[in-house]
């Protein structure tokens, strides 16, 4: 059956697709997890971070592939910070946010790693249909509710997200209709009968437990390049 696939540009100076954070290291993955992409479009269409039901139920919608168009080199940042307890920070929406922790006696470290100039396409459908559609996302990444950012808040997309509609009967026929080369992933089973021959399959743990706000499990992927 052919289907009708958003195609998402997210490209930028700076991304991070986070991976499985240990201590205070944060990695970065080479490919969008759906948990990212959840909240990503999520804020678009300006929802808040407390309607778990609904992020939980487009997360659980989502049927999504993505590719490598350009690799990005990884950048790598060290941040170490002196919090008091009255240190306050600006929000999007112009009000000032303060912190409810104490002053901290040592400097807080973190290590955070960012792709840099890195551009990924990604090709997405809902599945069932229902609401939100893949046309209300297309019009809301097109005109958002808020300020969008790549995994990260100082990560910007430099080009607009929303870059038009393919067509295909499985994730991986949607990621060739783009036209471009470069390492691939989808969903195990949405690839139909013609994966390439380097393709091989792992456990991705990138799925939210939007209730509890906790890791949610693991998906199975498969990883190929086209040529």
């Amino acid at each position: 059956m052919t289907h009708r696939w958003l195609h998402l540009r997210l490209a930028g100076p700076l991304m991070a697709f986070g991976g499985v954070a240990i201590d205070h290291v944060g990695p970065t993955r080479q490919f969008p997890a759906a948990s990212m992409l959840t909240g990503l479009l999520a804020n678009a269409l300006g929802w808040r971070r407390e309607e778990a039901e609904r992020h939980q139920c487009l997360q659980d919608r989502l049927v999504f592939g993505a590719l490598t168009a350009q690799q990005g080199r990884i950048l790598l940042d060290t941040q170490n910070a002196k919090l008091e307890k009255n240190d306050r920070g600006w929000t999007t929406h112009g009000i000032p946010e303060g912190r409810d922790g104490a002053t901290y006696d040592s400097p807080h470290r973190r290590r955070r790693e960012y792709l840099a100039d890195h551009d990924c396409r990604v090709v997405l459908r809902l599945a069932p249909e229902g609401a939100p559609t893949l046309d209300d996302l297309a019009a809301a990444l097109e005109c958002p509710a808020r300020p969008l950012f790549l995994g990260r808040k100082p990560c910007f997309p430099a080009a607009p997200l929303f870059a038009g509609w393919v067509v295909g009967d499985s994730a991986l026929a949607a990621l060739r209709a783009i036209g471009l080369p470069g390492p691939a992933q989808w969903t195990e089973g949405d690839e139909g009968d013609t994966a390439p021959p380097s393709a091989h399959r792992q456990a991705l743990a990138d799925l939210r437990n939007w209730r509890s706000g906790l890791h949610g499990g693991s998906r199975v992927v498969v990883t190929g390049e086209l040529p």
